[in-house]
């Protein structure tokens, strides 16, 4: 007999998704993203913008800090969103609803690294606009 959660990862499959990236991966994804994060921000501007990331089943999503106008609370901004598909890694960018698209002229890799230094170089004013 099928367990429960057997049937919604199976009916999860048929729809396209895939299970969460394994713990390995994981851990070498946040080593990678810990140290990015710490370096991507010049020390001068570091109390004024933050950089970080957050992992959520096979979605890497990079985030931008500032101290919001006339506040103490800091506004968070996705900058790019890295998705494992099929043991590739596709590029998204998020508009200004809220809705992820994926950017069709960044081909998929395999490679995490190769994808963040696309990100981190900006893809013509795409991320760091």
């Amino acid at each position: 007999m099928r367990h429960h959660r057997d049937i919604i990862m199976a009916k999860r499959i048929r729809a396209g998704e895939t299970k969460s990236m394994d713990d390995f991966t994981k851990k070498r994804i946040m080593k990678i993203m810990d140290k990015y994060t710490q370096n991507a921000v010049p020390e001068h501007v570091k109390n004024q913008i933050k950089i970080s990331y957050k992992i959520r089943g096979n979605h890497v999503t990079l985030i931008e800090e500032r101290q919001g106008y006339k506040s103490d609370q800091w506004v968070q901004m996705p900058v790019a969103q890295f998705r494992l598909d099929e043991n590739e890694w596709k590029i998204y960018w998020q508009d200004s609803k809220g809705k992820w698209h994926f950017i069709d002229d960044i081909e998929p890799n395999e490679d995490f690294e190769k994808q963040l230094k696309i990100v981190d170089e900006g893809h013509n004013g795409l991320f760091w606009g």
